[in-house]
């Protein structure tokens, strides 16, 4: 099968590598000048560790990228998403689409799929890719385990079938709105995480953080329509306990770094990656609040991030809540 992923950052240059082993695949970049020196060097500057394949065919112009392709992955950061799409759709706006980011769209608070139903409507499919996936460990072929969720749960299983492989083993599912909020609010509980961490408070915090975190986003992802057993799974418990302890993940780095005393400013300008948990921690407030859900760290890492409150005080004010039943 001849796919299309649409850009090549860390993900999209991760996934065209795997992929690349059963399909004929063409990368794709925004910036012209991006995509001559990838096809130059062979090496991504979001993940230098390891070169695309010879098989990866890297291809600045969108048409001849989209020419006979017949599904098209967009690894975008979210911020990308829709502008990605708007010029997919001048070319090709029939085509099936899949998208690999995780997040709410900064402005209006929308998930993926809205930005897609209203940038691609003409898409006669679409699926969201979800779960717990370093980047860097998928382009080495290390055993990784994700979820393909889209409404059609017969194109889900079948786009499922296609894409897996014995390293990348990919699961499907029919709750989209479930997949994609797993995938959105764990970068917000892995801010706290992250200053935990950098706080020196210990595991058994931590264990308590990741567990009441899940807590926090199965409430709002059930408000919000997603399924209960969704956040039990790859994109809801999977990716949330990857993303709090590994230390690969940006989110759980930005607050290790606030509870060491930098800025957020700062701290983003050192990463050079997309941090989408700072996006969506706003995001996340704002349905929580409309949908009468209590989301305590997420207050808290609010809190942090856009009121200036100390990540210390923070956390001790969430731990100077009183007990309550589990």
């Amino acid at each position: 099968m001849k796919l299309a992923i649409l850009g090549a950052g860390a993900w999209g240059s991760a996934l065209a590598t795997s992929l690349s082993e059963r399909h004929e695949v063409v990368l794709w970049a925004r910036s012209a000048s991006d995509c001559q020196t990838l096809a130059r060097t062979r090496v991504s500057r979001y993940l230098p560790e390891v070169p695309l394949p010879p098989a990866v065919v890297v291809e600045p112009d969108l048409a001849r990228a989209l020419h006979g392709v017949r599904q098209v992955i967009v690894a975008t950061a979210t911020a990308g998403l829709r502008p990605t799409l708007a010029a997919v759709a001048a070319i090709a706006p029939d085509t099936d689409v899949i998208w690999a980011c995780k997040g709410f769209e900064a402005a209006s608070g929308a998930l993926p799929h809205q930005i897609v139903e209203a940038a691609l409507p003409g898409a006669p499919r679409a699926a969201a890719l979800s779960g717990p996936s370093f980047a860097l460990e998928v382009a080495r072929g290390q055993p990784t385990a994700i979820v393909l969720a889209a409404r059609d749960a017969a194109f889900a299983g079948a786009c499922a079938a296609a894409l897996n492989s014995p390293r990348l083993r990919v699961y499907s599912s029919d709750d989209l709105v479930g997949v994609e909020l797993g995938g959105a609010l764990k970068n917000v509980i892995a801010i706290a995480a992250g200053i935990g961490d950098g706080l020196g408070l210990g595991r058994n915090a931590r264990a308590a953080l990741i567990t009441r975190g899940l807590a926090e986003v199965s409430r709002l992802g059930v408000a919000m329509g997603g399924r209960p057993e969704t956040f039990a799974g790859l994109a809801g418990l999977g990716d949330l306990v990857l993303t709090c302890t590994g230390d690969l993940s940006r989110n759980r780095e930005v607050g290790v770094r606030l509870a060491q005393g930098r800025s957020l400013e700062a701290v983003l300008g050192e990463l050079g990656h997309v941090s989408e948990g700072v996006s969506s921690a706003r995001a996340a407030r704002h349905h929580a609040l409309g949908h009468g859900v209590e989301m305590p760290i997420t207050e808290a890492v609010c809190a942090v991030l856009f009121e200036g409150r100390a990540p210390r005080e923070a956390v001790q004010q969430l731990l100077a809540r009183d007990p309550r039943r589990e």
